[in-house]
C-alpha cells in the first residue's frame, strides 16, 4: 500500500509540475493583458491541480459555508497547514491578493507569473517594515476590490494544533474598515508540508461568517478568529 501511494504521489507530482509550468508560462506571456487575466489563469490552473490530485491520489475537497463569502473585499484569516491552500484558494476567493515572501517572486517562471497577480511581497528580514508594507499595500488592494489572504500563524505546520494568531491581519481589516472572513481547513492530513507523499482522504474547508471590525480592537478581533478556528478544528478533525 505504501509503495502504491508513493507511485500515485509521484505521478501527481509530475502532472502538478506540468500544470504549474504551463500556467506560469501563459501568465508571463499575457502579463500585458488588462484586467484580472492572471488571477483567472491561476484559478483555472488550481482547478486542474485539484482534479489531478483527486484522480491520482484520491483526495477530495468539501467546502462548508461557501455562502458566507461576501461580495465586498475582506481580509481572510486562514490557518496555515499545507501548500495545498496556496493553490486551492485561487479558485475559492476571486479576486484576491496573497501576502508572501519576496524571495518567491525570484523563482524563474513561477515567481514571475506570481508577480503578475499583484501579491503583497514582504521581506522577513525587516519585520517592522513588512508590517507597515502589509498595512499600506493591503489597504490599496482592498480599496481596489481584492480580498487579502493572511495566515496569522506565520509558518506552515501540518499539526492540527493551531499556533497563536498574530494581530497583523486584524489590524489591516480594522485600518481598512473591512470585515474579517475566518477560514479553517485540515489539508495537512492529505498534503502534509513535510512530505511529498499525498494521502487519500477528504480535505474539509470551513468558511465562517464575516466578523465586523467596527468597535473592536485588533487583539480582540484576532482572538475571536482564533477561537472560531479552534472550534472548527475540534469539529472536523
Amino acid at each position: 500500500m505504501q509503495l502504491l501511494n508513493s507511485l500515485r504521489s509521484l505521478l501527481f507530482q509530475i502532472g502538478f509540475l506540468a500544470i504549474v509550468i504551463i500556467g506560469s508560462a501563459i501568465s508571463c506571456l499575457l502579463f500585458w493583458w488588462p484586467g484580472l487575466i492572471s488571477q483567472r489563469l491561476a484559478a483555472l490552473s488550481s482547478r486542474a491541480i485539484m482534479l489531478w490530485l483527486q484522480l491520482c491520489c484520491g483526495v477530495k475537497v468539501e467546502v462548508i459555508g461557501r455562502a458566507n463569502i461576501p461580495a465586498d473585499p475582506v481580509v481572510i484569516l486562514s490557518n496555515h497547514q499545507s501548500t495545498w491552500e496556496t493553490f486551492f484558494f485561487w479558485q475559492l476567493f476571486q479576486p484576491m491578493a496573497f501576502i508572501l515572501k519576496r524571495e518567491l517572486l525570484r523563482i524563474p517562471l513561477f515567481g514571475w507569473a506570481l508577480a503578475t497577480t499583484k501579491p503583497i511581497a514582504i521581506s522577513r528580514g525587516n519585520p517592522g517594515g513588512a508590517i507597515r508594507h502589509v498595512l499600506r499595500a493591503g489597504r490599496a488592494r482592498l480599496k481596489a476590490g481584492s480580498s487579502v489572504i493572511i495566515y496569522p500563524e506565520g509558518t506552515r505546520r501540518t499539526s492540527q494544533t493551531l499556533q497563536p494568531y498574530k494581530t497583523s491581519g486584524a489590524a489591516l481589516a480594522k485600518a481598512a474598515g473591512s470585515a474579517i472572513l475566518p477560514v479553517y481547513h485540515n489539508a495537512g492530513i492529505c498534503w502534509p508540508v513535510e512530505s511529498w507523499r499525498k494521502q487519500p482522504g477528504v480535505i474539509t474547508v470551513v468558511i465562517g461568517e464575516p466578523i465586523e471590525t467596527a468597535g473592536e480592537d485588533p487583539r480582540t478581533l484576532t482572538l475571536r478568529a482564533q477561537e472560531w478556528a479552534h472550534q472548527q478544528a475540534k469539529n472536523i478533525n
